[in-house]
């Protein structure tokens, strides 16, 4: 793959993303990867790589630029402001900086995806979690394993020989930690230490364990824990910091990984949905070939002062409920609202689209709508699938806050018909405005009559029945509008047109005006 240039890398991250500060090889430096920087292993030679500050104070970094100058490295990424200028400078790398509040494996998305690469793999010599955790094993004498910081567990030893206990047998069977509430004091305790923790056995057939969370900068990634029958190494700690130390390095690669695929993944969908994409690639690319359908969801929360901020959790929450029901899954969020795209048919569609509502409004703390689009053949036609949920969005409320199109048809139709009438002046112009001018003049409610009278097939019964007043009332305003608005309500045509302008461009509904 080609490499980018510092310049072309600034092009599409500079200014608000990344700041460089000094780039003493000029802008046409070549940047080729980005690395993870691990306080435990020596810098590979990286020619063009750009090397991210990981665990290190952006005021401290000094001798880091001389390393990276060493290895060949492009530049140097640190967190803050105030990274070491003048080395820089002396050595001959770039610095760069991102913002204080940006966790590293962000960064590392963001430049990775920037100049077009994946995450490289590991120099750390391990090549994965599952390896690591044999290697601990074996350094350590204790069964190991890796957990994220939802206590599932990502990779464990097969060191033959070592003693486990029960829980390991049954966290390894379902991997999940089994949860209970000495478990969770003792994750408390541990997330709280500042390095190795040893842990006692919870009760009778349990072994102690040996764990140590895993972090980079100030974030938890996960944890390491290994089986404490009393016979580890000697250097059982110092062995486990440094294979957290590794596994940190791991877990932001894998994420990054990750992440990076779902951010093009979300690009991909973004032109999807625009109808700018390449159907029977993209079908490939997103795994959805065959036919599909388009759920929008969006908070139901005017002004809400972090609405962006929410509108990012409430993709993930999204992301999550799809991803757990059909596995990889596209999901994109566009002005405020989260897109998925669902593989079809599925009959249990709204079943899915009413529980992410439920959870993302229990989590959120705020309302939330989805509106389900029709089903269509493939991804060529989904661009109308998209503009059906956004329809349906438009009609939901408080007492229908999710609906697929087919069941709101009605409502939508008559809002698009608005639409339509109001782009047309000839189409707007009529003797409706004459009603309801008359009506605001003279106080009277012949508009509302007029609509419930048609809605009743011009019976004037059922009309007054929907108004709520005597039908005599109801024939009486029939004449005031023949007789001083000159509407000749006998033309079946006149009909059509003034129910029609009434219901659609005046908003009027059939029933009593306070109904």
């Amino acid at each position: 793959m080609d490499a980018c240039t510092l310049g072309d890398l600034l092009d599409v991250v500079g200014g608000t993303s990344v700041h460089l500060h000094t780039a003493p090889a000029g802008l046409t430096a070549p940047v080729t990867q980005v690395l993870l920087y691990d306080a435990h292993a020596p810098l590979p030679p990286a020619p063009g790589a750009l090397l991210l500050a990981v665990g290190v104070r952006a005021a401290a970094a000094g001798p880091l630029a001389r390393a990276a100058a060493e290895a060949g490295m492009t530049g140097l990424v640190v967190r803050g402001p105030d990274g070491p200028t003048a080395e820089a400078q002396t050595y001959g790398v770039a610095l760069l900086s991102v913002a204080e509040d940006i966790a590293w494996h962000q960064a590392h998305l963001l430049l990775a995806s920037a100049i077009g690469a994946r995450p490289v793999p590991s120099t750390g010599g391990h090549g994965d979690l599952f390896a690591l955790a044999d290697a601990i094993a074996a350094a350590t004498g204790g069964a190991t394993a890796v957990e994220d910081p939802r206590r599932r567990i990502l990779a464990y030893s097969t060191v033959p020989g070592q003693p486990v206990d029960e829980d390991r047998r049954q966290g390894i069977l379902g991997l999940q930690v089994p949860a209970d509430v000495e478990n969770t004091e003792q994750y408390r305790e541990l997330f709280a230490a500042a390095g190795p923790l040893r842990l006692p056995a919870l009760r009778d057939g349990v072994l102690p364990r040996l764990a140590v969370a895993v972090r980079a900068g100030g974030e938890t990634l996960g944890s390491v824990w290994v089986v404490d029958d009393g016979t580890l190494a000697a250097d059982a700690e110092e062995t486990l910091a440094q294979g957290a130390s590794t596994a940190a390095l791991l877990l932001l690669r894998a994420r990054a990984a990750q992440e990076l695929a779902r951010h093009q993944s979300s690009d991909l969908l973004r032109r999807v949905l625009d109808g700018t994409a390449d159907a029977a690639a993209s079908a490939v690319r997103l795994g959805a070939e065959g036919p599909v359908r388009v759920a929008a969801f969006v908070l139901d929360a005017a002004g809400l002062p972090d609405a962006g901020q929410t509108g990012l959790r409430l993709l993930d929450v999204v992301r999550l409920q799809c991803e757990a029901r059909y596995g990889r899954q596209a999901c994109v969020l566009l002005d405020g609202v989260v897109y998925a795209l669902l593989p079809a048919p599925g009959v249990r569609h709204k079943r899915l689209a009413q529980d992410i509502v439920a959870r993302a409004g229990q989590a959120l703390r705020v309302p939330v709508r989805a509106g389900l689009g029709e089903v269509v053949a493939g991804l060529g036609e989904v661009a109308g699938s998209r503009a059906d949920a956004d329809l349906v969005l438009r009609v939901l409320g408080p007492s229908l806050p999710v609906a697929t199109v087919d069941e709101v048809r009605p409502r939508v139709t008559l809002l698009r018909l608005a639409e339509v009438l109001r782009e047309k002046r000839e189409l707007t112009a009529g003797s409706w405005r004459r009603v309801l001018s008359y009506d605001a003049e003279h106080g009277t409610d012949h508009a509302r009559t007029l609509v419930c009278w048609f809605d009743a097939g011009c019976d004037v019964a059922e009309a007054a029945r929907l108004l709520a007043v005597h039908p005599n009332t109801c024939r009486y305003r029939l004449k005031q509008v023949r007789r001083h608005l000159g509407i000749d309500l006998d033309d079946p045509d006149e009909r059509l047109v003034l129910w029609l302008q009434l219901r659609v461009l005046a908003g009027l509904g059939p029933g009593p005006a306070d109904a």
